[in-house]
């Protein structure tokens, strides 16, 4: 029997103590494991050494073995089961020193391919009470049997293992809520990125393309389509499509409710996922086989509990999209729809009021412009009635006739003024301004003066000086249709962070409690025009005291 001396033992359990201070200083488990084995082996001079690490449930979880080599590996069907001698020492939490372990009648033997091992040293990994593994070691060299001294210096090294391997587990599990909290905050942006591109759009094509485009890029996916249902119809048509092969999915552009995986999407208000192409031959395109498409996904967009859409999205790749992605392209599916819906909402508003408008303007023109041509008829009527008998009164209701017919021009002028689309066509600011003052003088009997800065606020953003021209422009309609002025103002400048546009009249003046009624759209118009660029409108006015438009943009972008 080897017997170590006092001080041979107190040098190896010094270097058993550096060495496992470095071990709990790693917090790689698949490091620490294979340092474990490693160590073992070396401080008791074994030529096998392996560790099971076990599971929550105490079934073995890993096996890491060296002595053997790769091929005696391949030979053996299984790595031991942890029965015989394996299973004493799990269940009994107890270390176990035999000499030869066929002899032992614990022993159950090996698996066929095993290399025939003898002495035997199997020591536990407790963690208190918890069995987190074993250690184990065979055939002692140069000698017949592990000793008790093999036995403490292993003892040693189990327990400062176990507070590695704890450590290790606790930080592979901060690792793994870290990727989990990346992931759900990379889904949170790709939503935040999603939501706010819609929100910036109430345009239908918009909203389509930036949902598509984002899923398809967010989940790697190299096609996608969106089919939209009609309002109250029993149909879906194809709405978009987006591919670098431009190979559409389907063989129609249309299906009815229920037909189809599109019209089944549609009709539970289920989405299908990982689905195989070659196994949905039915109205699926040879050309998405032949083109290497091996996986598509169908995810409804859902507004109010009513399905509005069906978005499609492919992949060269088999691939597999996990819970998290599933659950993420649902709340996309959601988001998309609901914004869908505003999109369609916007944009019957926005016909309803231009139907409203045109009503508005025909009601106008049937009421003012025809009536005063109607009127002027008439008195031309009399004219000719009473040119023998009464020339000088006939003179009287010709000269009348032509100055409602000047006035019948200037009303119809204001109408193309308002109506007639503008745009900045290469100009600055001020010069856009210059061309609505001297319109607007061509158009009506009033005098307008622009007061502006030299430069024409060129540093002013575009879509910043677009919303003051269009604001300028709508202000001069309404002046030239509604107010009667004989004179105008228009200054521009700039105090701050902010550019001002003021536009003021002296013409009748209105209500403005009643402004919606009295002026139809324009200064709703004018409103939404700033507060898209981030500004705002004041109006102010009084009947019989003209009135005031002061408009600011900021002068940078946010």
């Amino acid at each position: 029997m080897v017997i170590l001396t006092r001080e041979q033992l107190e040098e190896r359990l010094a270097a058993l103590h550096q060495a496992s201070l470095e071990l709990v200083s790693d917090l790689s488990l698949e490091t620490v494991l294979e340092r474990i084995v490693n160590l073992a082996r070396d401080q008791v001079g074994a030529r096998y050494a392996a560790l099971g690490v076990l599971d929550q449930d105490g079934n073995l979880e890993r096996f890491i073995q060296i002595g053997m080599t790769p091929e005696q590996v391949a030979e053996m069907p299984h790595y031991p089961k942890g029965e015989g001698l394996l299973g004493v020492l799990r269940y009994g939490h107890n270390p176990i020193r035999v000499i030869d372990i066929a002899r032992d009648k614990r022993s159950v033997g090996f698996p066929p391919g095993h290399p025939e091992m003898t002495s035997f040293l199997g020591m536990p990994i407790l963690l208190g009470d918890q069995l987190l593994g074993q250690i184990y070691l065979t055939n002692k060299l140069n000698h017949f049997e592990f000793t008790e001294s093999d036995a403490l210096v292993i003892e040693t090294l189990a327990a400062y293992s176990a507070v590695a391997i704890h450590n290790a587990r606790l930080y592979a599990n901060i690792l793994n809520q870290e990727q989990v909290l990346q992931a759900n905050n990379e889904d949170l942006a790709l939503i935040n990125d999603i939501g706010s591109a819609m929100a910036c759009s109430l345009d239908l094509d918009d909203v389509l393309h930036s949902t598509l485009t984002r899923v398809m890029s967010y989940l790697d996916f190299e096609a996608g389509e969106i089919y939209l249902r009609e309002e109250n119809e029993h149909e879906l048509r194809l709405a978009l499509h987006s591919s670098k092969r431009e190979i559409p999915f389907w063989t129609r552009e249309k299906f009815h409710v229920g037909e189809g995986l599109i019209g089944k999407t549609a009709l539970t208000g289920e989405a299908m996922f990982n689905i195989n192409p070659a196994r949905e031959v039915r109205f699926l395109r040879r050309e998405l086989i032949a083109g290497g498409f091996r996986c598509i996904s169908l995810i409804p967009l859902v507004s109010r509990g009513q399905v509005v859409g069906v978005m499609t999205i492919a992949s060269f790749s088999s691939c597999q999209l996990t819970d998290r992605q599933k659950a993420l392209l649902l709340a996309v599916g959601n988001w998309a729809g609901i914004t869908l819906e505003n999109a369609r909402f916007h944009s019957n508003q926005r016909r309803l009021a231009v139907m409203e408008e045109r009503e508005r303007i025909g009601m106008d023109l049937h009421d003012g412009v025809i009536q005063s041509i109607y009127g002027i008829g008439l008195g031309l009527e009399y004219a000719r009635m009473e040119l023998e008998g009464n020339p000088p009164a006939s003179q009287q209701k010709i000269e009348q006739a032509i100055q409602g017919l000047n006035q019948v021009i200037r009303d119809i002028r204001a109408y193309i003024l308002d109506l007639r689309p503008r745009q900045f066509n290469g100009e600055n600011l001020k010069q856009g301004l210059i061309r609505l003052v001297t319109e607007f003088e061509a158009n009506s009997d009033a005098k307008a003066d622009l007061v502006a800065p030299d430069d024409g606020l060129t540093s002013l953003p575009a879509e910043n000086a677009l919303a003051l021209f269009h604001i300028c422009q709508e202000s001069l309609a309404n002046v030239a249709k509604h107010s009667h002025a004989t004179k105008v103002e228009v200054h521009l400048w700039t105090v701050g962070d902010r550019a001002l546009l003021e536009i003021c009249d002296n013409g009748h003046g209105f209500d403005v409690r009643k402004m919606s009624v009295t002026l139809g759209h324009g200064l709703s118009n004018m409103n939404s025009r700033a507060r898209k660029v981030g500004g705002d409108v004041e109006i102010t006015s009084n009947p019989g005291e003209g009135t005031v438009v002061l408009a600011w943009v900021p002068k940078h972008k946010p």
